[in-house]
Protein backbone atom coordinates (compact mmCIF):
# COMPACT_ATOMS: atom_id res chain seq x y z
CA UNK A 1 0.00 0.00 0.00
CA UNK A 2 1.37 3.44 -1.03
CA UNK A 3 1.83 5.92 1.93
CA UNK A 4 -0.35 8.78 0.97
CA UNK A 5 -0.23 10.30 4.42
CA UNK A 6 1.14 13.37 4.90
CA UNK A 7 1.76 14.42 8.63
CA UNK A 8 2.53 17.88 9.34
CA UNK A 9 6.09 18.99 8.93
CA UNK A 10 8.26 20.95 11.75
CA UNK A 11 6.80 24.33 11.26
CA UNK A 12 8.75 27.19 10.81
CA UNK A 13 6.46 29.69 12.44
CA UNK A 14 6.34 27.50 15.40
CA UNK A 15 10.37 27.13 15.68
CA UNK A 16 10.43 31.02 15.40
CA UNK A 17 8.03 31.66 18.25
CA UNK A 18 9.88 29.22 20.51
CA UNK A 19 13.22 31.08 20.06
CA UNK A 20 11.31 34.73 20.39
CA UNK A 21 10.38 33.10 23.51
CA UNK A 22 13.79 32.19 24.20
CA UNK A 23 15.46 35.41 23.61
CA UNK A 24 12.34 37.32 25.33
CA UNK A 25 13.30 35.45 28.54
CA UNK A 26 17.03 35.90 28.24
CA UNK A 27 16.56 39.71 28.02
CA UNK A 28 13.82 39.60 30.86
CA UNK A 29 16.58 38.36 32.95
CA UNK A 30 19.61 40.52 31.69
CA UNK A 31 17.27 43.63 32.34
CA UNK A 32 16.80 42.45 35.93
CA UNK A 33 20.53 41.90 36.49
CA UNK A 34 21.11 46.02 34.61
CA UNK A 35 18.62 46.66 37.45
CA UNK A 36 16.43 48.00 34.90
CA UNK A 37 13.26 45.63 35.24
CA UNK A 38 11.42 43.90 38.17
CA UNK A 39 11.50 40.85 37.43
CA UNK A 40 8.84 40.00 40.00
CA UNK A 41 6.39 42.40 37.90
CA UNK A 42 7.68 40.17 34.85
CA UNK A 43 7.02 36.78 36.04
CA UNK A 44 3.31 38.15 36.62
CA UNK A 45 2.52 37.86 33.24
CA UNK A 46 3.44 33.64 33.16
CA UNK A 47 0.49 32.96 31.91
CA UNK A 48 1.87 33.89 28.48
CA UNK A 49 3.17 30.83 28.57
CA UNK A 50 -0.77 28.75 27.72
CA UNK A 51 -0.56 31.41 24.56
CA UNK A 52 3.29 30.13 23.17
CA UNK A 53 2.36 26.68 23.63
CA UNK A 54 -0.94 26.54 22.69
CA UNK A 55 0.08 28.81 19.49
CA UNK A 56 2.87 26.29 18.65
CA UNK A 57 0.17 23.37 19.23
CA UNK A 58 -2.11 25.30 16.12
CA UNK A 59 0.95 25.64 13.87
CA UNK A 60 2.28 21.97 14.35
CA UNK A 61 -1.17 20.52 13.93
CA UNK A 62 -3.24 18.50 11.14
CA UNK A 63 -5.76 16.97 13.23
CA UNK A 64 -9.00 18.85 14.28
CA UNK A 65 -8.61 17.70 17.61
CA UNK A 66 -5.22 19.11 17.75
CA UNK A 67 -6.39 22.81 16.90
CA UNK A 68 -9.22 22.62 19.48
CA UNK A 69 -6.60 21.50 21.91
CA UNK A 70 -4.51 24.12 21.05
CA UNK A 71 -6.91 26.73 21.20
CA UNK A 72 -8.10 25.59 24.77
CA UNK A 73 -3.83 26.32 25.73
CA UNK A 74 -4.33 29.54 23.87
CA UNK A 75 -7.83 30.75 25.22
CA UNK A 76 -6.62 29.91 29.26
CA UNK A 77 -3.56 31.84 28.51
CA UNK A 78 -5.40 34.95 27.32
CA UNK A 79 -8.12 34.68 29.85
CA UNK A 80 -5.35 34.47 32.80
CA UNK A 81 -3.24 37.37 31.19
CA UNK A 82 -6.59 39.24 31.20
CA UNK A 83 -6.65 38.74 34.56
CA UNK A 84 -3.11 39.98 35.40
CA UNK A 85 -4.00 43.11 33.59
CA UNK A 86 -7.04 43.56 36.01
CA UNK A 87 -8.82 43.73 32.63
CA UNK A 88 -11.43 40.78 33.69
CA UNK A 89 -11.88 38.60 37.19
CA UNK A 90 -10.64 35.11 36.25
CA UNK A 91 -9.85 32.63 38.79
CA UNK A 92 -8.69 29.33 38.56
CA UNK A 93 -11.47 27.93 39.64
CA UNK A 94 -12.94 28.70 36.13
CA UNK A 95 -10.25 26.59 34.92
CA UNK A 96 -11.35 23.63 35.21
CA UNK A 97 -14.73 23.79 34.03
CA UNK A 98 -13.21 25.47 30.91
CA UNK A 99 -10.67 21.96 30.60
CA UNK A 100 -13.73 19.85 31.19
CA UNK A 101 -16.01 21.67 28.29
CA UNK A 102 -12.94 21.99 26.03
CA UNK A 103 -12.30 17.56 26.91
CA UNK A 104 -15.82 17.23 26.11
CA UNK A 105 -15.77 18.91 22.73
CA UNK A 106 -12.16 17.28 21.62
CA UNK A 107 -14.47 13.52 22.45
CA UNK A 108 -16.93 15.01 19.92
CA UNK A 109 -14.78 15.92 17.36
CA UNK A 110 -13.18 12.42 17.67
CA UNK A 111 -16.08 10.71 17.77
CA UNK A 112 -17.59 12.60 14.44
CA UNK A 113 -14.03 12.14 12.73
CA UNK A 114 -14.32 8.22 13.78
CA UNK A 115 -17.72 7.80 12.54
CA UNK A 116 -16.15 9.10 9.13
CA UNK A 117 -13.26 6.88 9.05
CA UNK A 118 -15.50 3.62 9.55
CA UNK A 119 -17.74 4.99 6.85
CA UNK A 120 -14.92 4.96 4.50
CA UNK A 121 -12.35 2.39 5.93
CA UNK A 122 -12.53 -1.10 4.21
CA UNK A 123 -12.10 -4.51 5.45
CA UNK A 124 -8.11 -4.52 5.98
CA UNK A 125 -9.13 -1.71 9.03
CA UNK A 126 -7.77 1.38 7.20
CA UNK A 127 -9.11 3.57 10.02
CA UNK A 128 -6.33 2.67 12.34
CA UNK A 129 -3.62 2.62 9.44
CA UNK A 130 -3.60 6.50 10.96
CA UNK A 131 -4.15 7.06 14.78
CA UNK A 132 -5.35 10.48 16.33
CA UNK A 133 -5.02 9.82 20.10
CA UNK A 134 -5.61 12.89 22.62
CA UNK A 135 -4.70 13.07 26.29
CA UNK A 136 -6.08 15.73 28.62
CA UNK A 137 -5.55 15.42 32.44
CA UNK A 138 -6.01 12.03 32.07
CA UNK A 139 -4.65 8.68 30.88
CA UNK A 140 -4.93 6.96 27.31
CA UNK A 141 -3.65 3.56 26.27
CA UNK A 142 -4.01 1.92 22.62
CA UNK A 143 -2.81 -0.85 21.16
CA UNK A 144 -2.67 -0.80 17.30
CA UNK A 145 -2.56 -3.63 15.00
CA UNK A 146 -2.46 -1.89 11.65
CA UNK A 147 -0.46 -4.30 8.68
CA UNK A 148 -0.11 -1.12 6.77
CA UNK A 149 0.83 1.43 9.76
CA UNK A 150 1.29 5.01 7.79
CA UNK A 151 1.68 7.41 11.00
CA UNK A 152 -0.32 9.73 13.20
CA UNK A 153 -0.33 12.00 16.03
CA UNK A 154 -0.53 11.72 19.51
CA UNK A 155 -0.94 14.61 22.36
CA UNK A 156 -1.17 14.56 25.96
CA UNK A 157 -1.40 17.89 27.94
CA UNK A 158 -1.13 17.20 32.11
CA UNK A 159 -1.90 13.91 31.14
CA UNK A 160 -0.30 10.38 29.28
CA UNK A 161 -0.45 8.40 26.31
CA UNK A 162 0.75 4.70 25.54
CA UNK A 163 0.71 3.22 22.48
CA UNK A 164 1.63 -0.38 21.52
CA UNK A 165 2.78 -0.86 18.09
CA UNK A 166 4.31 -3.78 18.64
CA UNK A 167 1.41 -5.81 16.38
CA UNK A 168 1.91 -3.58 13.98
CA UNK A 169 3.35 -3.22 10.62
CA UNK A 170 5.55 -1.14 8.29
CA UNK A 171 5.17 -1.83 4.51
CA UNK A 172 9.50 -2.77 3.27
CA UNK A 173 11.10 -0.19 2.14
CA UNK A 174 8.75 2.75 3.68
CA UNK A 175 8.27 5.26 6.50
CA UNK A 176 5.34 6.26 9.25
CA UNK A 177 5.67 9.35 10.54
CA UNK A 178 3.97 10.46 14.22
CA UNK A 179 4.31 14.02 14.91
CA UNK A 180 3.99 14.08 19.30
CA UNK A 181 2.80 17.20 21.52
CA UNK A 182 3.46 16.72 24.63
CA UNK A 183 2.68 19.94 27.31
CA UNK A 184 3.02 18.78 31.14
CA UNK A 185 2.58 14.98 30.61
CA UNK A 186 4.67 11.89 29.00
CA UNK A 187 3.75 9.65 25.60
CA UNK A 188 4.94 6.17 25.13
CA UNK A 189 5.60 4.48 21.74
CA UNK A 190 6.01 0.65 22.29
CA UNK A 191 7.11 -0.71 18.30
CA UNK A 192 8.41 -3.75 16.90
CA UNK A 193 12.21 -4.90 17.04
CA UNK A 194 12.71 -4.56 12.92
CA UNK A 195 11.52 -1.01 12.80
CA UNK A 196 14.20 1.83 13.07
CA UNK A 197 13.53 4.92 14.60
CA UNK A 198 14.50 8.17 14.25
CA UNK A 199 13.98 10.88 16.69
CA UNK A 200 12.79 14.36 14.86
CA UNK A 201 11.65 16.21 18.07
CA UNK A 202 12.94 19.22 20.31
CA UNK A 203 12.67 18.95 23.78
CA UNK A 204 11.75 21.80 26.09
CA UNK A 205 12.61 21.34 29.20
CA UNK A 206 11.39 17.94 28.51
CA UNK A 207 12.96 14.91 26.79
CA UNK A 208 13.36 12.60 23.98
CA UNK A 209 14.32 9.25 24.37
CA UNK A 210 15.16 6.01 22.51
CA UNK A 211 14.98 2.79 24.46
CA UNK A 212 14.70 0.31 21.13
CA UNK A 213 17.56 -1.86 19.94
CA UNK A 214 18.89 -1.53 16.79
CA UNK A 215 16.82 -3.58 13.74
CA UNK A 216 19.00 -5.77 11.46
CA UNK A 217 18.42 -3.63 8.81
CA UNK A 218 16.80 -0.10 7.99
CA UNK A 219 13.82 -0.91 5.70
CA UNK A 220 11.33 -0.25 8.22
CA UNK A 221 11.60 3.54 9.43
CA UNK A 222 9.53 5.17 12.17
CA UNK A 223 10.12 9.00 12.61
CA UNK A 224 8.98 11.04 15.78
CA UNK A 225 8.55 14.87 15.49
CA UNK A 226 7.40 17.04 17.51
CA UNK A 227 7.75 19.16 20.90
CA UNK A 228 7.96 17.47 24.53
CA UNK A 229 7.55 20.27 26.80
CA UNK A 230 8.20 20.20 30.52
CA UNK A 231 7.22 16.48 29.83
CA UNK A 232 8.80 13.04 27.95
CA UNK A 233 8.96 10.95 25.06
CA UNK A 234 10.02 7.76 25.37
CA UNK A 235 10.50 4.84 22.64
CA UNK A 236 11.00 1.48 22.95
CA UNK A 237 10.55 -2.11 21.80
Amino acid sequence: MKNDYQPPRTNMTSQVILGLLVIGMGLLFLLDNLDILDMHRAFSFWPMVFIVVGTVKLCDTATPGGRLVGGILVGIGVLLTLDRMDIIEFSWRAVWPLALIGLGAVMLVKAARGRRLLAGSSKDGIADDVIDSTAIMGGFERRVTSQAFRGGEITAVMGGCSLDMRGCAIQPLDEAVINVFTFWGGITIKCPPDWTVVLQGTPIMGGFEDKTMAPPDGSKRLVIRGYAIMGGVEVRN
